[in-house]
């Protein structure tokens, strides 16, 4: 029986798992690095204890370490989460070795999946549709490119140890082969020590369904119905759904029995997701299996109301499945968003920094919040960049999805950039609305996706400039009402007209905007606004990280967070970012200059793509950075020369640092 369960893991999901021992008595151990010392998964621990720095290949991916210290503190069983060790094979087999239970499949099955060629072969003989491709053990460049060439543009590169859309790369033509297969292995090697690739027929235009399958040590199996994950950037899930739209109760048995048949081909055990390609002919195609718990797990939880991590522990515990197929029901629609620091304007580049706001919307019966971090912890360069995972459940779709729509607007964070406009964005699009759902989804749209500059910004316009004045130039009197001029902290000059000019850039958009003070000593908080030929009456007041806004006649609430002079404004549009330009006194240094070359965040040169003095074309590659394991080309932004490297291979470079200098052509 599990009395002490160690979880392997970090953030959101060790948290979770706590969650749900605590509520089956089971005490936790915690685990962490030196980053994570103050961490929330530690605080909600029983015990916890230290396994190294902050490099997870230094704490998190040292089993050794934290099988040692669960010997130590007695420990019944090792619950590892998803990522690090969970589909480590033999990590699986020393604790087996140890006499402690690890929350997972056995060594073998883990094995058996952890190579997608081999994974393909097996599924192969058990009858499982595949997607025609290349999983041989020749992996001479030659013979890959000659398969690709065989099979016909597009093709997709994937590592075969792979997983999260790492070692991945598209190829639309034989000339972007080798260039895209040297990038691919160079991030499986990064990511998982290992290089070897396959290389599949890419479907243009598939969904991307996955089935939650369990199974225990008595032989049973059951499938928890699917999951669509198909809206995905960088080959990574970032919106959710359960059930899949417009899935009919045949095809969803077809699917369910092939990823049955998946599990027992391997003599499955525990939590697993059989992963799909669906066609929009109704065929489908196995892609992988992942032998571990899945990031997107709640939103089948929330459609069969059933506790998945009760049910991994029950089973680890070697009791029979809690139900059988035909016991589970499938109740309403969920989604699952994805909250990341990250820059959807530059390629979904990670982004680091402190939470200084951190304000997720109530969690009720139809919105749940599954996180690892709380207000005022930094978003580390070391681990995955995720914030949190917004849950919303409903009857159906329609309705889940205007919860969902609801939570993001609610959802306030600032101090770091993060995806939740674009998770907006997403969720309102009348084709995500129709479920017209492809894992092409966001190159399809890519130009309404992404916030253009002036779309629906100008409406937030007169607020914004409200709101800087509120907090830039004004504070409240120090008692009562102000009885003098002399009283009102506002740059005013005798005999003259408060009036000034306002540089304000929302959403990388500059606007130039007039202001003239209006207010009385009564009523100081009042100014008449100017923008084109357009004239605004503004008024209001700000608590906290509220603006009341009254602009002619229409009141508004809008949340915001400010750090100096950059603003975070959340609307009934979703979130916007602002920056007030202070005026230029000719002090400030013209960074433009470097801006375009300097590291987007701390990282490492992977490579030098050219040699300084080099002629290069406009989009050419310079040189690649890797950073939170995704690889970073910087390109050349014209025709020019590279006169000068300031970093090499190997190279551990600060973001912000001057990579190299160029010079354009005239």
């Amino acid at each position: 029986m599990i009395n002490k369960l160690l979880i392997a893991n970090r953030g959101e999901i060790a948290c979770r798992i706590i969650r749900s021992a605590r509520k089956l008595g089971i005490s936790t151990v915690a685990v962490y690095s030196d980053a994570d010392a103050n961490a929330l998964h530690v605080s909600m621990a029983d015990e916890a204890v230290h396994i190294g720095p902050a490099p997870s290949k230094e704490s998190y991916l040292k089993g050794e370490v934290i099988l040692q210290h669960a010997k130590t503190l007695n420990v019944d069983a090792i619950h590892p989460g998803y990522g690090f060790l969970s589909e480590n094979a033999g990590f699986a087999r020393a604790c087996a070795e140890a006499g402690i239970i690890f929350v997972g499949p056995p060594e073998q099955a883990i094995a058996a999946m952890g190579s997608k060629s081999a994974a393909k072969s097996i599924m192969q003989d058990a009858g499982v549709p595949l997607v025609p491709g290349y999983h041989g053990d020749d992996q001479n460049p030659a013979t890959l490119k000659q398969h690709a060439d065989d099979m016909g543009y597009p093709v997709l590169l994937k590592a075969a140890a792979g997983g999260g859309g790492k070692g991945m790369r598209q190829v639309w033509s034989e000339s972007d082969f080798d260039d895209a297969l040297n990038a691919a292995k160079r991030e499986a090697m990064a990511s998982f020590s290992d290089d070897i690739m396959l290389v599949e027929k890419y479907l243009t235009s598939p969904r991307h369904v996955e089935i939650q399958v369990f199974c225990d040590t008595q032989g049973n199996g059951v499938y928890l119905f699917e999951r669509d994950c198909s809206v995905q950037r960088r080959h990574q899930k970032i919106i959710e759904e359960a059930p899949a739209p417009g899935m009919s109760e045949s095809l969803r048995q077809q699917m369910g029995e092939a990823a049955l048949k998946a599990a027992h081909a391997i003599n499955y055990v525990g939590a697993g997701t059989v992963e799909f390609l669906l066609d929009a002919d109704g065929s489908f195609y196995f892609m992988e299996m992942n032998t571990r718990l899945q990031v997107e797990h709640p939103v089948t939880e929330k459609i069969t109301g059933e506790d998945l991590v009760e049910w991994q522990l029950s089973v680890a515990d070697g009791q029979p499945l809690p139900k059988q197929q035909s016991e589970l029901t499938l109740n309403g629609h969920a989604f699952e968003a994805r909250l990341y620091a990250e820059d959807p304007q530059h390629d979904f580049l990670p982004a680091t920094g402190t939470l200084k706001l951190l304000r997720p919307p109530q969690e009720s019966e139809h919105v749940r919040v599954d996180t690892g971090v709380v207000q005022g912890d930094e978003v580390s360069v070391y681990y995955d960049p995720m914030i949190a995972k917004l849950v919303v459940w409903d009857t159906n779709r329609e309705r889940a999805l205007q919860r969902l729509l609801t939570a993001l607007r609610e959802y306030h964070v600032a101090g770091v950039t993060t995806n939740l406009p674009f998770l907006y964005n997403v969720a309102a699009h009348p084709a995500f609305r129709q479920a017209e759902l492809v894992t092409t989804f966001i190159e399809t749209h890519h130009d309404s996706l992404f916030n253009q500059p002036g779309q629906k910004d100008e409406s937030l316009l007169p607020a914004a400039a409200l709101l800087v004045m509120l907090t830039q130039h004004q504070h409240e009197a120090p008692s009562g009402s102000v009885s003098s001029p002399w009283d009102l902290p506002l740059a005013w000059r005798a005999n003259h007209q408060l009036k000034q000019q306002l540089e304000l850039v929302i959403n990388q958009q500059t606007y130039q905007v007039s202001i003239v003070h209006t207010g009385t000593t009564t009523k100081p908080n009042q100014w008449q606004l100017q923008y084109n030929d357009r004239q605004f009456a503004l008024a209001g007041h700000c608590d906290k990280h509220a603006l009341h806004a009254h602009i002619d006649g229409y009141q508004q609430r809008i949340g915001f967070s400010q750090d100096h002079t950059h603003y975070t404004l959340f609307s009934t549009d979703g979130t916007v970012d602002m920056h007030y330009v202070a005026p230029d006194l000719g002090e400030t240094e013209d960074a433009s200059l470097h801006s375009d070359f300097a590291a987007p965040m701390n990282g490492t040169v992977v490579d030098t793509m050219v040699s300084a003095g080099d002629q290069v074309k406009k989009g050419t590659t310079l040189l690649v950075m890797e950073a939170m394991k995704m690889e970073h080309a910087i390109k050349a932004p014209a025709d020019g020369v590279v006169t000068e490297f300031f970093f090499a291979a190997g190279d551990l470079v600060d973001g912000g640092a001057q990579l190299l200098e160029f010079k354009a052509d005239e």
